[in-house]
């Protein structure tokens, strides 16, 4: 059998305290800190996966790009877009200004990179009580920009 080694650039986007950090927390180490401590500049975590597909094997190292969500920094954004083949738009379900600001986001990536797979999740399905998002709303959303959406929580 055939073995590949593939790195990827994946950039995780979206608004300030929507929960990247602590969904790749969640999907690296297996772990959940609820204290909030903002991303400077950007973050970078590695995973690797392994996969089989057509008679290959692959070992496929992510490198995912933790990027600060706050949008004043767009010239930072753009520098960290660079190169990468993959980004995860990501929205607070209770906020949903930050569902809003997933164009904005998209809008930015694409000037840098063109084109390239993109996945939305909207963040924060544990707390039911304060939402602001509906589902629907993402699955409009997702629809819009012609990707698969899925709902998640980092706890």
């Amino acid at each position: 059998m055939t073995r590949r080694n593939l790195i990827k650039k994946i950039c995780l986007l979206g608004d300030g305290a929507v929960g990247k950090t602590s969904l790749i927390r969640k999907y690296v180490y297996d772990a959940f800190d609820d204290k909030y401590l903002a991303t400077i500049g950007a973050k970078v975590t590695k995973k690797t996966v392994h996969f089989e597909d057509k008679g290959t094997n692959y070992k496929c190292t992510m490198m995912i790009h933790d990027i600060v969500g706050q949008v004043e920094f767009e010239k930072i954004h753009k520098q960290y877009y660079r190169g990468s083949v993959g980004a995860i738009l990501v929205c607070d379900l209770t906020r949903k200004d930050t569902l809003e600001n997933m164009g904005w986001w998209l809008e930015s990536l694409s000037e840098v990179v063109g084109k390239i797979p993109i996945l939305l999740l909207g963040n924060k399905l544990d707390l039911e009580d304060e939402f602001q998002v509906t589902f629907k709303d993402v699955s409009v959303q997702a629809k819009e920009f012609g990707c698969p959406y899925f709902l998640t929580s980092a706890k």
